[in-house]
């Protein structure tokens, strides 16, 4: 389906009606976004996701009789272009964690503002992980009490680091991205790359979203304010 130049499509996903009204009442009083459809189950979900072709879906985790998380891989399938935001009510950190290791490029909990809301969609639109300081601070505290008994065994790993790699971390700690960190240190983007696949490869991470909980529990990052 064509969208008008600059408009942001949005697919809701939620077994709670009024929920889903509300949210679209919301969502569409901002300027350049549109919710293209509600779906309340997994089979309208996948169907209108790929009839729609949303730019960002909103998906509860809790849908009734059916758990979010059990489909959501299958949003690349019918629309791989979609990013998948998890607006949700359930605090419950492994099932964030989950999401995100799943596909999903952030979590919103339900009570936060409507402000946070439409800031995470646009962010996730524009391909960035949306993490607030509600999930990093649940992801830092299982980390810490993991290794509360014992040394940390990435000493090691962090003690490899060379100050150019310690500096590309702090960088995508703050969101940025390839093109944006080779401006700033002034080196071109292949040598970004061949620096991420370093730090990659040091401390065991395989992509950007771990790395930047990887740094933030490590203190290579100063978590956002």
């Amino acid at each position: 389906m064509t969208k008008p130049a600059g408009q942001l499509r949005i697919l809701i996903v939620d077994h709670h009606l009024v929920v889903s009204a509300g949210l679209r009442l919301l969502i569409e009083n901002q300027a350049g976004l549109k919710v293209v459809a509600m779906a309340s189950n997994e089979t309208e979900a996948l169907a209108f996701a790929a009839v729609e072709s949303p730019d960002v879906i909103l998906l509860d985790l809790d849908l009734g009789g059916e758990n979010g998380l059990t489909f959501l891989p299958k949003f690349r399938d019918v629309a791989k272009n979609a990013r998948v935001l998890v607006l949700t009510g359930l605090r419950n950190s492994e099932a964030h964690q989950e999401a995100m290791r799943l596909g999903a490029m952030g979590v919103v909990l339900k009570d936060q503002s409507a402000e946070v809301l439409i800031k995470a969609i646009k962010k996730v639109h524009a391909g960035e992980v949306w993490i607030d300081r509600v999930t990093i601070g649940n992801v830092l505290n299982d980390m810490r009490r993991k290794d509360s008994k014992h040394r940390d065994p990435d000493e090691d790993k962090i003690i490899c680091l060379t100050r150019r790699e310690r500096e590309v971390i702090s960088l995508i700690a703050e969101g940025l991205k390839n093109k944006q960190i080779a401006a700033r240190l002034f080196i071109s983007e292949t040598t970004v790359t061949h620096h991420l696949s370093s730090i990659f490869s040091k401390l065991d991470v395989s992509d950007r979203l771990e790395l930047v909980i990887y740094a933030f529990g490590h203190n290579l990052a100063r978590m956002p304010g």
